[in-house]
């Protein structure tokens, strides 16, 4: 009967499978016109409509993108390395040479050190080079029709229409990654509506083409997420032997919420975390200034641990990976005060 029920429950299985995997244009034809009825309900023009959803094909490379994510065993002493070359520490601090008057003016005006806008500029796109030439309308219209996150996605696709109706892009460049990251800063449809700036006033918020646009809005978003530029984002340390790690952020997926609650249960001061016995990475004593850390141990009790600020809590809000946001201030470090004076 066991025996029996098993092969019920994986034909069954086999089947949701096929028929997952046998959604055809037709049905995406389908799912589109019900897209075309929503947004006309949702208050969008009608000619809007017809040229977004024109672009909207049927992408099964998007679908397959997305189910096959590399799964790659990495800890950071391999990450790093590839995320933050010595190439890109040179290309970042040439680079903010060449823009050093306008990100001056930006840090100063948001309260966001310029190196940390670099640091996500080059971490995102490649400092511009990479945006990724995927219709934005496509890829999520598609990843919304697979289904696994059609809420989400449909909520991207009308933060795009808001977009397009506003006339920050034209529907021809509205390009981005295959799940929908668009610009210099691939922001997320949702993102651009929260964060994005038109920095250089031409009333257009174009983190594309216009690089004052993407750093603004780069700076923007951390300062609404709580950033201090009286702050870094944190520094690498060492344990002394048998230190209790219960309250040590690991890795893990927990929700913004859950993870908020782990950081406070982790937060010291200090003082606290040095009388503790942890040192700086030379062995000496951590600063003695009036500062609270969370403990980050981004892979195990082997691997690097990291005294990590308030600042880190936005990194994370942008992305919310150890490995992310620990690049974006290895690379912010890398950049240096002395490189770029």
């Amino acid at each position: 009967m066991i025996k029996k029920l098993a092969v019920i429950l994986l034909s069954a299985s086999l089947s949701t499978s096929v028929l997952a995997e046998e959604k055809t244009q037709a049905d995406f034809d389908v799912y589109v016109a019900a897209l075309k009825k929503e947004a006309i309900e949702k208050g969008y023009d009608q000619a809007l409509i017809d040229q977004a959803f024109a672009t909207a094909k049927f992408k099964k490379k998007v679908i397959s993108a997305d189910k096959n994510q590399p799964e790659v065993k990495e800890t950071l002493e391999t990450y790093l390395p590839k995320r933050v070359p010595q190439w890109k520490i040179d290309r970042a601090r040439k680079l903010y040479k060449e823009h050093q008057d306008v990100l001056e003016k930006v840090a100063k005006e948001y309260g966001v050190q310029a190196r940390f806008i670099v640091a996500l500029w080059g971490l995102e796109s490649n400092f511009g080079k990479i945006q990724g030439g995927h219709s934005v309308i496509a890829s999520l219209v598609t990843l919304a029709f697979d289904g696994r996150r059609e809420t989400m996605y449909k909520n991207q696709l009308w933060a795009a229409l808001d977009i397009l109706k506003e006339g920050h892009i034209t529907l021809d460049k509205f390009k981005g990654s295959w799940a929908g990251a668009m610009g210099q800063t691939q922001f997320m449809p949702t993102s651009f509506n929260s964060y994005a700036v038109d920095y250089n006033g031409d009333g257009r918020k174009d983190i594309w083409t216009t690089e004052e646009d993407a750093f603004a809005s780069i700076a923007n978003y951390l300062k609404q997420e709580g950033w201090n530029d009286d702050l870094t984002w944190g520094r690498q340390v060492k344990l002394p032997e048998g230190f209790d790690n219960a309250n040590i952020l690991k890795r893990g997926t927990k929700t913004r919420g859950q993870w908020l609650e782990y950081w406070k249960n982790s937060e010291r001061s200090l003082a606290d975390w040095q009388a503790l016995g942890v040192r700086k990475m030379d062995g000496s004593d951590l600063p003695n200034v009036d500062v609270t850390a969370a403990m980050v141990m981004p892979d195990d009790t082997n691997g690097r641990m990291y005294l990590a600020y308030d600042n880190y809590k936005a990194l994370m809000h942008w992305n919310r990976s150890y490995y992310f946001a620990t690049s974006v201030g290895y690379l912010s470090d890398r950049i240096g005060y002395p490189a770029i004076k």
